[in-house]
Formats: structure tokens, C-alpha cells, sequence
């Protein structure tokens, strides 16, 4: 051993235990290793990955509510609204909640519709839900949800990726990424929708700072499901094939080069634009149903409607898509609260209750898990403005709201959680948005503790470092 004062520089780069010149060799068979495991996985980046753990489902259709629906009018009866209507709630209810277009005292609106018990489970549903009375054994009912986010856009993208702001990766993007993709001829994430607008945009299916290969891709309502799917005039299979074969190699060897993960997505994007020209056009066609199963839906397999689009999702997961977003737009009632949604229930009601049916008799449901909800909740005071031409309307209400489950490994004809008399606070069993999240992850069989990606020196998670499983819930 040499003594300090005998120490140089010589003997630090070279005979030192950690000398840099070791440093610098272990560097370089890291990045030799590091490319061998780039090359292997551009060659299929999104092949099935196992889960942390055995999963209950193997698919999610998450059927989103966009606009939040009003709790109060669909599936949180409370009795003290009508008798309080008119006046307005106790000032210690309300504390210091603020709204963005009621005063916090304005008056009581009592619900708008009847309720009555439904199944062996006694789940209390408004009348204008009577498909979804019809599966009320089926389903779990969560009264006691609540989130961060009192605007649509950032609450919307909270319950999707777990964080309010743009930039984050989506739910369905999180689990193709910890899962891979079964389908091979369809996208693993799959989005549609059926109403006027989302709030959130793309940002809500996108896959942040995840490679692009993971976001979801967007089916269109009409013509070709994708854009450009059809090959133009003039360019046969051939040399289209060819064509392909072609940039896949460039992009490959670029690929081996650099280990850009961005080539492993345009690489993998080329050849499922392949495959989807002729996948896609046997799903969307939906003659090949039975008149018995068009009817169930109550969907006319040539017109755009959310019961299509549950028709669609049934189908995708048959042939292993993983996750399926469908948007229904429009339920943001500031005004006419009643007739808003009537209108959206009449539009989506009997889609989603046949979808669990279809998945049922199917013996999908086990394995499927479906998600109905919007991003909020809707307050028990009424929102009345004449400047704006609103009245009998509901504001935003972050602090309560409902959603369902079914299949997937949740347990039926359970109602969890409750709210005051006055459906203003969670009194029971709260489920935030991320435990809701962490409770997905876990019935896909992916620890969302574990499930972790590092990005600018922070392993990043969708529940952020929220989020508990909801285990009364689970079958």
C-alpha cells in the first residue's frame, strides 16, 4: 500500500481499486450491454411484459362521462335536498368553499328525478337509468369519490394521469407500458368518443414522457377508424410492403446506432398501420353481429353513436386490445340539470348496461374491467344566472361524486362508501382519485408503487406518492 505523500496521479488512473480507467471500462461494457438490450427490445417494444403479480382483469373499458354527471340526480338519492329546496345550506356545511359560478349560499335544488331500489343488492338508481337498473346486481357502486380538481380540463386529466397539468402519462399508457400489448393487429390503448368536445384534449390518452409508442391511439366515428389507413390510387400491396420493408430497415440500423426509443415507436407505428388496413376495417364492420346483439345495444351498426362505440369495445377486447377509453361529452349541466341529463342518459344508458350484459353472457366480464364516471361531481345548490341564461343547472363540485365498476375482479352488487344528508362531503369510506387509480393497477396485477418510470433524474408514478387499493371492493 502506498503512503499518502507517494500517491500520483499515474497510480490513480492506474493501479488505484477504482481508477478510472476500470471506471471507464465498465462504462463502455454497460453501454455494449445497454445496446444489446435497446436492440432486443426495438425489435418488438411492446411485447407482453409479465405483471408484478396474478391480475383479476386483462382488460379495462373506462366509459367516461366528460362534463361530470350530477351525482345527486343519478345515484346519491337524498331526500333532505327536497324537503331543504329553495333555502339555502347551513353556512358550516359550505366552510369556505368557493365555486366558479355560484355563490356559496345559493339555494338548495332538490333531485330531479324519482329513485327506486333495484336487484337482490337494493342499489338505489334514478329512473332515468333503467338499463343500467336492469345489471344493478352487476355493479359496485363508489358514492364517496372525490378529487383535487374543480375545473374540467385539469380534473380530467387528473383522474386520467394522476397529475392536473399537461405532460403526464395517461392511465392506459402506464399499462401498456407495464404490460406490453396482447393484440397484434389492433393498438394495445385504444380511445373514441361520441359527444361534442373534451375538455383535457389528447392530453388525457397522450403518453407524457413515456415513448410515443404508448399513447393511445384515437378512432375516428366515420370513414376510415385512422387517418390514411387506405392506401392512396396507384400503391399496390406490393409496394407498399416493399416500401415498408425498406424505411423499417433505415429506421432499424439508425435505430442500433443510437437507441432512440422515438425509432423504436415510428418503426412500430409503420408496421401496425400495416396490419390495421385490413384489422381495422373487420372490427368496425358490425354486420357480422347477430340482430339479437345490434338490438341489445340498441345501436344501427352504420351510425355513430356511444352504444357503438360499447359495441366496438366488446369487439376490441375480444381481439386483445388492453385498454379502451370511450368519451361521451356533454355533461356539464350549468343549466337545466334535468333535461341535460335526460338527454345524455336516453344517449348512453342502455350502451353501457348491455356491454356488461354482452361481456357476461360472453364470460368476458370476469376479466374486463369496466369504469363508468365523469371528473367530478355536481353541487346540491341550485345554479341559476339570467346574464348568462342559465337556470335549474348545477355547479362543479369537487369534494363528492359516484362512479361504477363491474367484472374484473370487483365485487357486485355492492354500494361502498356514502355522503351527508346533503351530499355535500364524503361522511364513509372516501376513495380519492388516486386510490381509484392504485385499485386499476392492482386488479391488472401491476403494483403501482412499483410501476415506475425515470424521467430528467425522478422516478415518476401515476399515483404521484398517493394512492391505496381500495380492498372492501374487490371480489
Amino acid at each position: 500500500m502506498h503512503p499518502l505523500h507517494e500517491i500520483t496521479r499515474r497510480h490513480f488512473f492506474a493501479d488505484c481499486g477504482l481508477g478510472v480507467g476500470k471506471i471507464a471500462l465498465a462504462s463502455l461494457l454497460t453501454g455494449a450491454l445497454a445496446g444489446q438490450v435497446r436492440t432486443a427490445e426495438s425489435m418488438n417494444p411492446l411485447a407482453p411484459r409479465k405483471p408484478h403479480y396474478a391480475p383479476r382483469a386483462k382488460a379495462v373499458i373506462h366509459l367516461f362521462m366528460a362534463g361530470a354527471p350530477s351525482q345527486l340526480d343519478l345515484f346519491d338519492h337524498k331526500p333532505e335536498l327536497t324537503r331543504l329546496e329553495g333555502k339555502p345550506l347551513p353556512p358550516e356545511v359550505i366552510g369556505g368553499q368557493r365555486y366558479a359560478f355560484i355563490r356559496a349560499d345559493a339555494n338548495v335544488l332538490g333531485p330531479r328525478f324519482k329513485f327506486a331500489q333495484h336487484g337482490q343488492s337494493g342499489a338505489e338508481i334514478s329512473e332515468v337509468m333503467p338499463h343500467l337498473a336492469k345489471v344493478a346486481d352487476d355493479i359496485c357502486l363508489v358514492k364517496s369519490m372525490h378529487t383535487d380538481q374543480f375545473n374540467h380540463a385539469p380534473a380530467q386529466l387528473f383522474l386520467n394521469t394522476g397529475f392536473a397539468q399537461p405532460g403526464r402519462p395517461s392511465i392506459g399508457s402506464w399499462v401498456t407500458y407495464g404490460l406490453g400489448a396482447e393484440a397484434t393487429d389492433l393498438p394495445a390503448f385504444v380511445v373514441m368518443s361520441t359527444g361534442a368536445g373534451i375538455s383535457g384534449g389528447a392530453a388525457n390518452w397522450s403518453s407524457g414522457f413515456l415513448p410515443t409508442l404508448y399513447s393511445g391511439v384515437r378512432f375516428r366515428n366515420q370513414g376510415d377508424p385512422i387517418l390514411s389507413v387506405s392506401n392512396p390510387a396507384g400503391i399496390d400491396a406490393r409496394l407498399q410492403r416493399e416500401s415498408l420493408d425498406l424505411a423499417g430497415a433505415l429506421n432499424q440500423h439508425h435505430q442500433d446506432r443510437i437507441g432512440d426509443p422515438e425509432i423504436a415507436t415510428r418503426i412500430a407505428s409503420y408496421e401496425m398501420a400495416y396490419r390495421l388496413q385490413s384489422s381495422a376495417p373487420e372490427l368496425m364492420n358490425l354486420k357480422s353481429e347477430t340482430p339479437q346483439t345490434l338490438q341489445l345495444y340498441g345501436c344501427d351498426p352504420d351510425k355513430p353513436s356511444f352504444a357503438r362505440a360499447c359495441l366496438l369495445a366488446r369487439r376490441m377486447v375480444e381481439r386483445g386490445v388492453r385498454f379502451i377509453n370511450i368519451y361521451h361529452e356533454g355533461w356539464d349541466a350549468h343549466s337545466d340539470v334535468a333535461g341535460n341529463h335526460r338527454n345524455n342518459c336516453g344517449a348512453t344508458d342502455q350502451g353501457a348496461a348491455a356491454l356488461i350484459a354482452d361481456l357476461k353472457q360472453r364470460g368476458l366480464l370476469d376479466e374486463t374491467l369496466v369504469v363508468w364516471g365523469g371528473e367530478f361531481g355536481r353541487t346540491p345548490m341550485v345554479e341559476s344566472n339570467a346574464a348568462l341564461g342559465r337556470s335549474l343547472g348545477r355547479d362543479h363540485h369537487p369534494q363528492a361524486f359516484t362512479m361504477w365498476l363491474a367484472g374484473g375482479g370487483i365485487k357486485p352488487g355492492l354500494t361502498y362508501g356514502a355522503t351527508d344528508d346533503l351530499g355535500f362531503h364524503v361522511a364513509d369510506k372516501g376513495v380519492h382519485v388516486h386510490d381509484l387509480q392504485a385499485t386499476l393497477l392492482h386488479l391488472l396485477g401491476l403494483d403501482h408503487e412499483r410501476l415506475t418510470y425515470t424521467y430528467q433524474g425522478r422516478a415518476f408514478r401515476l399515483t404521484d406518492v398517493h394512492g391505496k387499493i381500495v380492498r372492501d371492493i374487490l371480489a
